[in-house]
């Protein structure tokens, strides 16, 4: 017995030093290069809009949010034209989940913009 306690204990000793030299976490050494996941698909925009942005009445100063074109075609065609979100999928040419996450960030940032009186920039 006394071999095989003193076996397991070198054995041990060295697991323990091995761990003390590197590091446990396996993601602090693994990095990903790039863009994660397949390339975002192309939308189709029915139109551009005819300004840049908005800025309140009086301005105030504070940071611009920023909306993007995809985020606000599909405000345009959902809530102004009264389209489903499956008929503006088809028309953006994107799935109705997706028109659903733009409608969502655009609303977001829409309602946002105004209570907080900040500018709001189409990019």
């Amino acid at each position: 017995m006394g071999i095989c306690t003193e076996i397991y204990k070198s054995s041990a000793e060295t697991y323990i030093n091995r761990i003390r030299e590197k590091p446990m976490c396996r993601r602090g050494r693994r990095r990903r290069h790039g863009r994660r996941g397949r390339f975002p698909k192309p939308v189709t925009l029915g139109m551009t809009p005819p300004i840049n942005g908005l800025i309140p009445n009086p301005a105030r100063g504070l940071e611009p949010i920023f909306i993007d074109m995809a985020e606000l075609e599909a405000f345009r065609l959902v809530d102004l034209e009264g389209l489903s979100q499956e008929e503006a999928g088809k028309r953006m040419g994107i799935s109705r989940g997706t028109v659903w996450r733009l409608l969502q960030n655009a609303r977001k940032k829409t309602a946002q913009a105004i209570t907080e009186g900040r500018p709001l920039q189409i990019v």
